[in-house]
């Protein structure tokens, strides 16, 4: 099933619907079968990774695995809090562990740095307990880095990841390259259509991470995604990934269960093509209608800039 693209500002086309890989564990999931799997099998031909995932090196041997040349699958990284000094030592890592010289893509994960000397390489925490944030790291300085990274031709794409529109805009202050994206959780729970219109109006495109929510999260039972689906013979997973489909966002939902890597992409792509615009106006309008939620809330002791945001 051919899978539309999206242009970005860098020149590159990304597929719009990605394998997102956050949660798939290498000690207890089969993660490079599912990888080679959705690649070879299904159709996928974009894979969102992250350092912190922890599971970088599972990902690039599932996608040797799959056979399909590297150059003919878009691959995504992101740049950890603690290495916001030290930006092209945590790609390096990330290179060696999938296994490539290159990504198509690479992101700030959160705009928080995090003590590179702290008591933990992932998560240093303070005395108190909170995250051990560097407040000394400007945020600009972390993008002059990013820059540099496609200058010398190991990245061909930059760009952002949770970045709320007040940080968005302080970056682009002095900014030579525009981010080509902003990863965000977005679903009808919490679609930030003042956010993505923003990002539009400067030539960002929005990508969806927890597009089906998380973990028990309410989205696959609303009445409003029930109805729409059972009118259309769809699954609400189809509905929930097609509506954000059909408004443009590159979808990255996640899984290593083959029947669901399979129904999510091909269940996308029928959505997309049946949803009419009035249904689609139903869905925007369901977070204003009093189900506005937040899925992923890490306790991050700065102001992120979001307003529905929870207050440390």
């Amino acid at each position: 099933m051919s899978v539309p693209k999206i242009k970005l500002n860098s020149g590159l086309e990304i597929p719009a619907i990605g394998l997102g890989t956050w949660q798939a564990k290498p000690d207890t999931a089969p993660v490079p079968e599912a990888i080679a799997y959705a690649i070879k099998e299904v159709g996928y031909r974009h894979i969102d990774c992250a350092w912190a995932y922890g599971n970088e090196k599972s990902v690039g041997e599932g996608i040797r695995l799959s056979g399909v040349p590297r150059s003919d699958i878009f691959i995504t990284s992101k740049l950890w809090g603690t290495y916001h000094t030290r930006v092209e030592e945590c790609l390096n890592e990330t290179l060696a562990n999938l296994g490539t010289d290159y990504l198509d893509l690479y992101l700030i994960h959160w705009p928080v740095a995090l003590n590179q000397n702290g008591n933990h390489p992932m998560f240093p925490t303070l005395p108190d307990g909170k995250r051990d944030v560097d407040h000394n790291v400007d945020l600009r300085n972390t993008w002059k880095q990013m820059e540099a990274l496609v200058k010398k031709g190991k990245v061909k794409s930059i760009g952002i990841s949770n970045f709320s529109q007040v940080k968005v805009e302080y970056l682009l202050g002095k900014a030579e390259i525009v981010p080509a994206v902003n990863q965000l959780e977005l679903h009808v729970y919490n679609p930030q259509h003042k956010l993505i219109a923003f990002l539009k109006s400067k030539g960002i495109v929005a990508e969806a991470y927890s597009p089906l929510g998380s973990t028990n999260a309410p989205l696959l039972t609303d009445e409003t995604v029930t109805a729409i689906a059972a009118k259309h013979s769809l699954q609400p997973a189809d509905v929930l990934l097609g509506y954000l489909l059909a408004r443009g966002i590159v979808i990255l939902p996640k899984s290593v269960s083959t029947t669901r890597i399979a129904s999510n992409f091909k269940g996308a792509l029928a959505a997309a093509e049946k949803l009419d615009e009035s249904e689609l106006e139903r869905l925007d309008g369901l977070a204003a209608s009093g189900k506005q939620k937040r899925f992923i809330t890490p306790p991050w002791p700065v102001d992120l800039g979001f307003d529905d945001w929870p207050q440390v």
